[in-house]
């Protein structure tokens, strides 16, 4: 499955081999920049499936209660045009188009963080067909999905790794005022970062980019995916140019076409080093061959660098003497890559290379025709392409443009005809005094049969025979098949006009073209366009309730002093978890321990390990609630914020899974939280009121790669037990860095963000159950947030009061992803419109 930005891509995916392609459509997906409009989507159908591709939609953000009416009726669009499947995030709108559109595929996105069979089935629950792996899984891991689960299984195997897991990112939510989840991603991990060890600055020499993985490169493990029985292999990159993709859909169509086949991978290293030069940020198979934290996150630059051709040696005063690796020609682009602390983020030096000259020895000054890897060559460019103040000997430079790559590319990007074709097979019928019929089938069975205009007439010289009509009829040149197999049914030695042979072909092959690119009739059940029901009755009042969650057991003391309604657990260490739990409910406290976000094939008996403790769960995996389904005597549940509860729709299908309380996700404002409320009722919500946003989550160990020389938490020496760490951005704040038990980090936002300003309305509709998070806060600091707190509830201080008490803890607070802009729902339906959600039917 190739990815398709725009209509060069596409047809650059068709003539290169796709056997899929996913795109956006107009809205409501991840890549907000691209994709087509929903005017070009019948034509984009019908000339996919003449070829024989399937297209998939993505579909894949967060949609907010405002916007269902629109999203049904796009589901309606997509579903009419003959889309083959939508790609889905929001398990909400999985659930309205298993209603709304029921022929049309589900599929869940992988910003559904699924990551184990468990996350598949719950996939499946809401309708999905296929998911999409988590692109931090090993081979290991998808063998053990494929053998617990027949949901189909897709994994990405080439292009960009997000450093967090994918619908679990709110960088941009809280540095940008735009979500990741809604196809608004800010990229955050590409830019550089000062680590601090203990408070202590730590010098990661050319290492500053160190949240920004290479790219995946998983061309070598297709066969072992194949004989998996993994359903399709993904490449990334709906922002990359026509070349990009030509260039990797034919690569990984040799792939595995040669591993059905069971033969060896014959991939030329000239094809390699076109993959790696046309976009690269370092190729790696990373976690799909297993977790090395040395180096998925390389940390030398965040951009694309193509291939590495040398080193700078020297500089003179025309050009700059290079020690190649790699053979260069004039024309080549070189960018020099100092990757230190003058102003890397700023202008890189670079251009077209004019030419080489001969440096050192007899030879020395003369024009080098042929820059040959292992030579010092003294490289010149155009006057003022490269300012020689900027480059210094010990650069890297890099190819980031090859003339002759343009060249191999050409023809895939420039055909006039058809390249890549699909395999049919004819059935001729000619009986002498008779009119032929031709009938055409083609790979999927689909069946055309057309009769000539002409009888067939007695032949005086050469009759008609199979090898003769395969010879004619086999001329497809200029359409997108090819003959496969031809039979004929011959009765009488007669004869036909090649003219006639010819008109027979081509209406043949038209009218299979015309059947091929038919939308298929499909059901459509609109349930939004009906009169709404009435609002979800609003409780009585009740008194608001604290909810503690610590990280510490210095925390835990302060918090137990607190009294709160409960006191949630989110230890690193396991260990810790069973004497912290005995010490709250001793203490007469509703006790509550965190489950990690992640849970992977070989991390499963972990659930049986929470369900020992004897306390209530937050549950924070889409995968764990589907495994604590059948369990019985499970303890109360909440869901958390990592569920992606954005709407009505998926809240309710979440509670009927048996949580008593959904938090719902930080992608949505302080007033759509209370259209959440409005719609399934606030008693149902628990609000993070108070806490550090989780930026990102990642599998990458921030620890691993920069305090130990191991490669996973077998030889790494588990620093994170006994150092604490924090990233500083470009503005000079600080983000602490913590590990879960998983060994997964958590980059969370150092200021903590408040819902000061939105509490007097939350109360007044009816919201009482609210959270209160702590990351690095000291005992002090637990104590005077949860004090500041009470004392506004008791209405003792203003909304103000409160906000001017939290800014004063740690390194202060904001409001972050509870702002509300002034512009908010302007155009948009109002939330009670949507009170008949409530008569769609939940799970």
């Amino acid at each position: 499955m190739s990815p398709v930005g725009g209509w060069p891509q596409l047809r650059a995916a068709v003539e290169a081999g796709a056997d899929a392609v996913f795109f956006g459509v107009e809205a409501f997906h991840a890549r907000a920049k691209v994709g087509f409009s929903n005017e070009e989507l019948p034509e984009i159908m019908r000339f996919l499936h003449e070829r024989g591709v399937k297209g998939y939609v993505t579909f894949n953000v967060l949609i907010f209660d405002r916007e269902l009416r629109a999203a049904e009726a796009q589901l309606l669009h997509l579903s009419a045009c003959g889309v083959d499947a939508i790609i889905v995030q929001d398990l909400g709108v999985a659930r309205l188009a298993a209603e709304v559109v029921p022929d049309l595929p589900i599929h869940g996105s992988t910003q559904m963080s699924i990551t184990s069979a468990e996350g598949a089935q719950l996939a499946r629950r809401f309708g999905a067909s296929r998911v999409v792996l988590g692109r931090e899984l090993s081979l290991k891991d998808i063998a053990r999905i494929r053998a617990d689960t027949d949901v189909e299984l897709e994994t990405f195997v080439h292009g960009a790794l997000c450093v967090s897991y994918s619908g679990q990112c709110f960088s941009s939510e809280a540095w940008g005022g735009r979500s990741a989840n809604r196809g608004q991603c800010a990229q955050a991990c590409r830019l550089p970062y000062d680590l601090f060890v203990d408070g202590v600055r730590r010098d990661l020499g050319d290492a500053r980019y160190l949240l920004s993985p290479g790219d995946l490169y998983a061309l070598h493990q297709v066969p072992e995916l194949v004989e998996i029985g993994v359903h399709c292999l993904k490449i990334e990159g709906r922002y990359k140019d026509a070349e990009y993709v030509a260039l990797t859909t034919a690569a990984y169509r040799q792939a595995v076409d040669e591993a059905w086949a069971g033969l060896p991978l014959s991939i030329t290293p000239q094809q390699e080093q076109d993959l790696e030069q046309v976009y690269s940020r370092g190729l790696g198979p990373h976690f799909m061959a297993g977790t090395n934290h040395q180096t998925v996150v390389r940390g030398r630059a965040p951009r694309h660098r193509g291939v590495r051709v040398g080193t700078v040696k020297a500089l003179t005063p025309r050009g700059v003497v290079v020690s190649l690796s790699e053979t260069l020609k004039p024309g080549d682009g070189l960018v020099f890559d100092a990757a230190n602390w003058r102003a890397p983020e700023g202008r890189e030096e670079g251009g077209f290379l004019y030419g080489g000259w001969s440096y050192g020895g007899g030879q020395a000054g003369q024009q080098v025709e042929v820059l040959s890897a292992g030579q010092d060559i003294e490289l010149r460019f155009a006057r003022g392409a490269v300012n020689p103040e900027r480059v210094r000997p010990g650069d890297w430079v890099w190819r980031t443009h090859d003339p002759a790559l343009d060249a191999r590319v050409r023809p895939l990007l420039e055909s006039a005809d058809p390249l890549y074709t699909r395999p049919l097979t004819m059935h001729f019928v000619g009986r002498v005094g008779e009119r032929p019929s031709l009938m055409l089938t083609d790979e999927a069975g689909r069946r055309v049969s057309v009769t000539g205009e002409a009888v067939l007439s007695e032949a005086r010289n050469r009759a008609l025979d199979e090898a003769s009509l395969c010879e004619q009829l086999g001329r497809l040149g200029g359409t997108p098949y090819h003959l496969s197999e031809l039979t004929a049914e011959l009765v009488g030695a007669g004869f036909l006009p090649v003219s006639a042979l010819n008109a027979l072909r081509r209406e043949a092959t038209a009218r299979l073209s015309e059947l091929r690119g038919q939308a298929p009739q499909r059901r459509a059940n609109p349930l939004l366009d009906v009169s709404s029901g009435p609002a979800p009755r609003v409780p009585a009042s009740q008194e608001p309730r604290l909810h503690l969650l610590v990280r510490t057991p210095v925390q835990l003391e302060a918090a137990i002093a607190a009294r709160p309604a409960s006191i949630t657990l989110d230890y690193l260490e396991l260990y810790g978890l069973k004497p912290s739990v005995e010490q709250v409910q001793q203490a007469g406290i509703a006790v509550r321990v965190a489950s990690p976000r992640i849970l992977k094939p070989s991390e499963q008996n972990l659930q049986k390990f929470l369900l020992s403790l004897g306390a209530e769960l937050l549950v924070r995996s889409g995968g764990l609630l589907e495994g604590l389904q059948d369990t019985p005597n499970r303890p109360a549940l909440t869901g958390d914020f990592s569920l992606n509860a954005a709407n009505a729709l998926s809240t309710r299908a979440l509670l009927a899974l048996g949580l008593e309380r959904v938090t719902p996700t930080h992608d949505l404002n302080a007033e759509q939280i209370t259209d959440l409320a409005g719609l399934v009722g606030p008693d149902k919500l628990e609000v993070i009121a108070y806490g550090h946003l989780p930026v990102f989550h990642t599998e990458h160990c921030v620890f691993c790669r920069f305090l130990s020389s191991g490669t996973d938490y077998t030889n790494c020496g588990h620093p994170c037990e006994s150092h604490q760490l924090a990233l500083r951005d470009e503005r000079g704040h600080l983000h602490p860095v913590m590990a879960d038990v998983g060994c997964r980090n958590t980059v969370f936002e150092g200021r903590a963000q408040s819902g000061a300003a939105h509490l007097r309305e939350w109360l007044g509709k009816g919201l009482c159950e609210f959270r209160l998070e702590f990351v690095h806060e000291s005992a002090a600091e637990v104590a005077e947030v949860v004090a500041a707190h009470r004392t506004f509830f008791a209405g003792r201080i203003s909304a103000a009061e409160l906000a001017g008490r939290l800014a004063a803890v740690g390194p202060g607070s904001t409001e972050g992803s509870f702002y509300v802009p002034g512009d908010f729902g302007a155009g948009l339906p109002a939330p009670d419109a949507f009170a008949g959600l409530l008569a769609l039917p939940v799970l």
